[in-house]
């Protein structure tokens, strides 16, 4: 049986979602369009102006309809730690955690040889500018644990050697392989406490 093609569109697009599979999609597809027609102009309208709304936070790269993002301009957060993750998602499951609260900084890339990545000079002078902003004591790289996460701390550590700030990473709890992003609460917990310091440089 083929399907209407208009439904046959909404699918592929569907199918673009991560993890999110033909099933998956089609079974998402019929839902929408089984809905009321309010649901579907609500849903039209949100997704048409999602990109006009959101923007990244120019401070720290987090996703946000204000400016600065309402984690960098809260007074209550502890400058003294800046924590360096991969991605928005990273940044969200450690804030749901409820396990840390200092800064962030979002990555705008990472190094990856087999994918042809690595993270640009302005990037590194963004986060560089960051932590002298900041005048953080402590920055946290807490990239993945897998190849391209180690690599891009190994970049990150040798372009940060000249700072005048600790420098320590997540350890224990996070399994090779894993993301920060599937992690729960008591995971995230003992990579925080159990953080191996790598570089011992502080300001005087």
């Amino acid at each position: 049986m083929s399907l209407p093609e208009p439904l046959q569109q909404l699918i592929s697009l569907l199918k673009r979602f991560p993890g999110v599979g033909e099933k998956s999609a089609r079974r998402m597809a019929f839902f929408i369009i089984q809905q009321p027609d309010a649901y579907s102009k609500e849903l039209a309208s949100l997704l048409k102006g999602l990109k006009e709304r959101l923007h990244e936070c120019p401070l720290c790269g987090n996703i946000t309809d204000v400016d600065p993002c309402s984690i960098c301009a809260d007074p209550l957060r502890d400058r003294r730690l800046l924590c360096v993750v991969e991605s928005p998602e990273d940044l969200l499951s450690m804030e749901q955690a409820g396990i840390y609260n200092g800064l962030y900084y979002i990555l705008r890339g990472r190094v990856s040889p087999l994918d042809g990545e690595d993270l640009s000079s302005t990037e590194v002078e963004h986060l560089r500018h960051r932590i002298l902003e900041t005048e953080a004591k402590e920055v946290i790289i807490a990239t993945n644990p897998r190849v391209e996460g180690d690599l891009t701390f190994y970049s990150l550590l040798s372009e940060l050697d000249d700072l005048q700030v600790k420098i320590s990473r997540l350890a224990y709890g996070l399994p090779v392989g894993g993301s920060i992003e599937f992690a729960d609460r008591i995971t995230l917990h003992a990579a925080f406490e159990s953080r191996i310091e790598v570089k011992k440089n502080m300001r005087k």
